[in-house]
């Protein structure tokens, strides 16, 4: 009888305290790798239409890797020295030497709270700066 007591007032709000700890883990994991990847995919290319389409297929890979949703996620740049709470007006050039800051922002969602809840976000930045000297 005590261990079924224990069992329910010790162990299961500890398994549930696991769970949600490391769902805001994954999220804060998927948030900076995105950003860092992202920012790696449109620092080295070409042009920016180019650039965009590998950061997004970089941010959904690097989300994927650490299974949360890709519709949990936003890419957003901003001016270097900005932060992340200035991002989203502002579009990288690509021209040599920029620098800028690659932001993506994760909605973390934790087990058995309802969707409605998604006030916890992860934020990950990625300071890119371009090669002064590019071919071309």
């Amino acid at each position: 009888m005590e261990f079924v007591f224990i069992a329910l007032v010790v162990f299961l709000p500890l398994v549930y305290l696991v769970a949600g700890f490391s769902s805001v883990q994954r999220g804060v994991f998927a948030a900076t790798e995105a950003a860092r990847e992202a920012g790696r995919a449109l620092g080295t290319a070409p042009d920016p239409v180019t650039g965009q389409a590998r950061a997004e297929a970089a941010v959904a890979i690097a989300v994927e890797d650490q299974s949360v949703e890709a519709t949990d996620v936003v890419l957003a740049y901003a001016p270097a020295g900005a932060g992340c709470g200035a991002a989203g007006g502002y579009q990288p050039a690509l021209t040599p030497g920029e620098e800028f800051l690659v932001c993506v922002t994760v909605t973390v969602r934790v087990p058995l709270l309802p969707d409605f809840i998604d006030a916890n976000t992860a934020t990950g930045a990625f300071v890119v700066e371009r090669d002064r000297y590019v071919d071309g």
